[in-house]
């Protein structure tokens, strides 16, 4: 029986679960999530877990934030003057903006609290400092990939601008 090894691409389906049991993401009602081990497009955590599993292996497992998302680093909530903002632009609590770099790299940032004079972001990945809990099943195990590989790597269901 095959094994899931390095360079081999791997579908899973998949639910992510919080400590209180809150879903953060699933495939349920959404293709397979495809990865190629090895390819750094998922958290080394999850790809550590998948590591050897057969096809058709269910394997249920939880990641600290440090082989996850990592520990919440204060350091990266910052405060914006809201003089610094592009006329017209009127954000709300929550919202999800993206910053560039020098180096052009993009980062997303969620408000997270705002008055008169500035506004405040947090560039945390929305799951930093969170264990992650994975209830996985090996559906398929190639040499090539099955469907295109898209997505930002996080493990969510989204396009690589959106997250």
């Amino acid at each position: 029986m095959q094994k899931v090894e390095n360079g081999l691409f791997v579908s899973v389906t998949y639910t992510g679960t919080l400590e209180k049991g809150e879903v953060f993401d699933t495939s349920e009602g959404h293709r397979p999530l495809e990865f190629q081990i090895g390819g750094g497009q998922l958290i080394k955590g999850f790809e550590d877990a998948v590591m050897n599993m057969s096809l058709n292996e269910k394997r249920e497992f939880t990641l600290k934030p440090e082989e996850a998302y990592g520990l919440r680093d204060e350091n990266k909530v910052h405060a914006l003057p809201r003089s610094e903002l592009p006329a017209g632009v009127e954000p709300k609590l929550g919202d999800t903006v993206t910053f560039s770099t020098p180096e052009d790299q993009q980062i997303p940032a969620r408000l997270i609290k705002m008055d008169d004079e500035n506004l405040t972001f947090d560039l945390n990945h929305p799951l930093a400092g969170e264990s992650l809990t994975f209830a996985i099943e090996v559906v398929d195990i190639s040499d090539t990939p099955i469907q295109a590989l898209a997505g930002c790597g996080c493990g969510c269901d989204c396009s690589p601008d959106s997250c």
